[in-house]
């Protein structure tokens, strides 16, 4: 009975749109309510701006004050209640589609998970980290330093310049982290642009030493630490090779530019423990070992892989 209950009300929500109380700039919605939008087109919940919504009029009403007490948008109706704040919106349109996907499984028999939330709780965690880091990082500093250029606060030059830093320091660090992603799952090779960037392999010139497996993963995990002074110009995963030592350590680079960083060269005393080779790119073999680096084998260059940390 429970079942059939649920069927209908997933089949009420897969033809009835939800509605979106948001504010539109130049007849578009303002970029909290494309959010919601984006992730709505993403799990096939159709959800509908309001067209004749005005900001500063609509929001004012006492019917819009019960949806949300501040007046603020987007704010979304649905058939069972209002939602406000975008993200939120967004993970309940997720949820939405979760239980339409389920209800399918129940009936069909078939195993599935919800497309945005990620499957294991790492995964679950790691979507949240990126929309709480878009939100305190990104928004926050973009939206301190719109509000000085379009005279909303007094301006404050110092105060401008914090803004830009920490925005530049945050959007080269989503950049890195998307470019990592499609490295992993779209194809490297898709993805590479020789004239903007290069790719190199290291090698630890004294694996000899690399008795203890602690040890040597802490080695390499002290070496990813140190270079965060190359975050935004560096890509890296590093291999630690060998079921029994002497363990090898290598590693893939991408760095922005042509050749290595110079600072990173000058302020990073790893570097020098490394014999550093640019990757032929015309070279297969060597194509074929950054993919294998790439993709995590279990065996690398015939002998087990022990460990894998990326840097990104």
């Amino acid at each position: 009975m429970r079942s059939d209950r649920y069927r209908r009300r997933t089949l009420t929500l897969l033809t009835m749109a939800l509605n979106l109380n948001t504010s539109h700039v130049v007849g578009k919605p303002n970029k909290n309510a494309l959010k919601v939008l984006i992730a709505a087109e993403y799990v096939g919940v159709e959800v509908k701006c309001l067209k004749n919504f005005e900001m500063g009029v609509s929001n004012k009403t006492p019917e819009f004050l019960k949806m949300n007490p501040l007046g603020k948008v987007p704010v979304l109706e649905t058939p069972d209640g209002v939602v406000f704040e975008s993200n939120a919106i967004a993970r309940y349109v997720n949820h939405v589609s979760c239980g339409i996907l389920f209800a399918a499984v129940a009936r069909l028999k078939t195993d599935t998970t919800c497309s945005l939330f990620g499957s294991p709780p790492i995964e679950y965690g790691q979507i949240e980290q990126w929309i709480d880091f878009a939100s305190l990082e990104i928004d926050l500093n973009l939206l301190a330093w719109l509000r000085l250029r379009f005279g909303l606060d007094n301006y404050v030059a110092a105060v401008e310049e914090v803004s830009i830093a920490v925005l530049k320091r945050a959007l080269s660090a989503l950049l890195l982290h998307i470019i990592s992603c499609f490295l992993m799952l779209k194809g490297f090779w898709e993805m590479f642009d020789p004239e903007g960037y290069s790719l190199w392999f290291c090698n630890y010139k004294y694996n000899d030493e690399n008795t203890d497996s602690f040890v040597t993963m802490n080695k390499v995990g002290g070496f990813l630490q140190r270079m965060d002074l190359a975050r935004k110009y560096a890509f890296g995963k590093m291999l630690i090779i060998g079921n029994e030592p002497p363990f090898k350590v290598k590693g893939l680079w991408l760095f922005r530019g042509l050749d290595i960083p110079k600072f990173a060269m000058d302020e990073c005393y790893d570097m020098e423990l490394y014999e550093w080779t640019k990757v032929d790119l015309s070279d297969e073999i060597q194509k074929e070992c950054v993919n294998q680096m790439i993709e995590d084998h279990e065996h690398f260059e015939g002998e087990a892989l022990l460990d894998a940390k990326c840097f990104k």
